[in-house]
């Protein structure tokens, strides 16, 4: 499953991501992880959530950023959700693509039960029209 919170770059939903993350943590029954292109957020963050800071890692296409989740899938069996923040740069993809790679995602999260909350700087008009109604949030 994804969850989106779309708007254009300033507009926050940064601060509504970390909102919801703080808040899903305390009924949360499995482990979540934040993925950023910083570690700026840190602090902000309840220290049960995993923050890992995706610039660390010399990830050059959305193909190499979808094996990366599988590889945080493949290491922690009780992951239940996952929040991306800035998904355009940490996934290496641009609007003519995001609608394949969000689809991929939200294929990934129901094979595997993982709810996948995603920030993107994109219009709801770029999305196709089944992504649309995963819209929780448009700034």
């Amino acid at each position: 499953m994804i969850q989106l919170i779309l708007g254009e770059k300033g507009k926050g939903k940064t601060k509504i991501l970390l909102d919801k993350v703080n808040s899903e943590v305390r009924t949360a029954h499995g482990n979540i992880v934040y993925l950023d292109k910083s570690t700026k957020h840190m602090y902000e963050l309840n220290n049960r959530v995993r923050l890992i800071d995706v610039s660390s890692f010399a990830l050059c296409s959305s193909e190499e950023f979808v094996g990366f989740l599988y590889g945080i899938l493949s290491q922690d069996h009780d992951l239940e959700q996952i929040y991306l923040d800035s998904f355009l740069k940490i996934a290496q993809t641009d609007e003519a693509s995001v609608n394949g790679l969000l689809k991929r995602i939200r294929g990934i999260g129901e094979e595997f039960q993982v709810t996948f909350v995603i920030s993107i700087s994109i219009s709801p008009d770029v999305l196709d029209a089944e992504l649309k109604e995963n819209i929780i949030a448009e700034l």
